[in-house]
């Protein structure tokens, strides 16, 4: 399709629900063999130096300046391009959309003529995070030692987490280079090493540092050198069980299981535990591609509503995701419903750390 001269883009409102999906997807597939053809393109201007008669001193500046790309994709093309007049196979994978742009220069640097077939094969389909984890595989990194450095724009602290970590050092004055005043935050880092150790690093405030240095302390006798990935891995566990026993009633030793009442919208805990482990802790949507994925913001679900007569039993509860618990509300009481009906029967939608549970 091409919009030059248009003065509006084309609207879809008129189709239907159907064949708003069946566009959609038509026009991703479209969208991917636009690229390839352009990686493709951008591949032969490459390699004959075009560029430079378009006075450009580089085929960075010339995606850049010319083609109008981000620097982020401009370099994201230009690295497939390369390594596409090398291993044309991979073109083919972009174009069916089993490799992504991400990960194929994720990969580029590790692929041969002599893997490329298998580790396509393995990264097909597959997250970001997934090939990170291939790759740290493949070139497996050594571990890095756990530190704490003060930055030098706010009273801050770094902390670097592995999960073999040496004693925590401070480095000494004029150890860190100088930052912006204008630099942007520091984002948190969780990045595969090897397949079985992460580096985690993050920013925390000189409170939280104070916190974890009386934390060493008093762990000297556990952790006599103090290793950050120690106490760190020791507080996730003891945060794990207190969610746990709040959120989906997990307990050592679980007491006799109650019945659920019918006129109460409460869930017991030994139902939580049941439906928590049947449902794998996950989403247990089921639409036309599939189960749900998504394991964050759940909720307790009543697939029969609690306000049409539904029990709170094993039977009639399963796990779903905010998005679909409040999808299901909608197409059982229609779209103008929802709200209605939370106020009219004081009904409500909590997560599973909350005291309620789904309509």
């Amino acid at each position: 399709m091409v919009y030059r001269g248009m003065t509006r883009l084309p609207s879809v409102q008129h189709l239907s629900d159907r064949s708003l999906l069946d566009e959609t997807v038509r026009l991703a597939a479209t969208e991917r063999g636009a690229t390839v053809d352009l990686i493709a393109a951008i591949a032969e201007v490459d390699a004959r130096r075009l560029y430079l008669g378009e006075s450009c001193a580089s085929m960075f500046v010339y995606c850049t300046r010319v083609l109008h790309l981000s620097e982020h994709a401009a370099y994201d093309r230009i690295e497939a391009a390369r390594l596409a007049r090398r291993l044309p196979t991979v073109l083919e994978q972009l174009a069916s959309g089993s490799l992504t742009l991400t990960n194929l220069r994720l990969l580029a640097p590790h692929l041969t003529s002599a893997n490329v077939e298998a580790l396509m094969k393995e990264a097909a389909h597959q997250s970001k995070h997934e090939v990170e984890l291939l790759i740290a595989r493949l070139r497996p990194q050594p571990a890095v030692p756990s530190a704490i450095r003060k930055l030098p724009e706010k009273p801050r602290c770094c902390v670097v987490v592995a999960d073999q970590g040496v004693q925590a050092t401070a480095p000494g004055p004029g150890a860190s280079a100088p930052v912006p005043e204008a630099s942007p935050p520091r984002l948190a880092v969780v990045q595969p090493l090897a397949p079985e150790r992460y580096k985690v690093q993050f920013t925390v405030s000189s409170d939280t540092r104070a916190k974890l240095v009386r934390v060493q302390d008093l762990m000297r006798h556990i952790v006599p050198d103090g290793d950050v990935a120690a106490i760190f891995d020791r507080a996730l566990s003891l945060l794990l069980e207190d969610l746990e026993r709040r959120k989906v009633g997990a307990a050592k030793h679980p007491r006799e299981a109650r019945a659920a009442r019918h006129d109460s919208r409460h869930i017991p805990a030994s139902v939580k535990r049941d439906v928590w482990k049947r449902d794998a802790g996950r989403c247990a949507y089921a639409g036309s591609r599939g189960r749900c994925t998504e394991t964050g913001f759940l909720e307790f679900h009543h697939v029969e509503p609690y306000a049409a007569g539904g029990r709170g039993d094993v039977e009639n509860i399963e796990l779903r995701c905010r998005a679909h618990n409040a999808y299901e509300v909608t197409l059982f009481f229609g779209e103008s419903k929802p709200s209605i009906v939370r106020e009219a029967r004081g009904l409500w939608v909590s997560d599973v750390a909350g005291p309620g549970t789904s309509c």
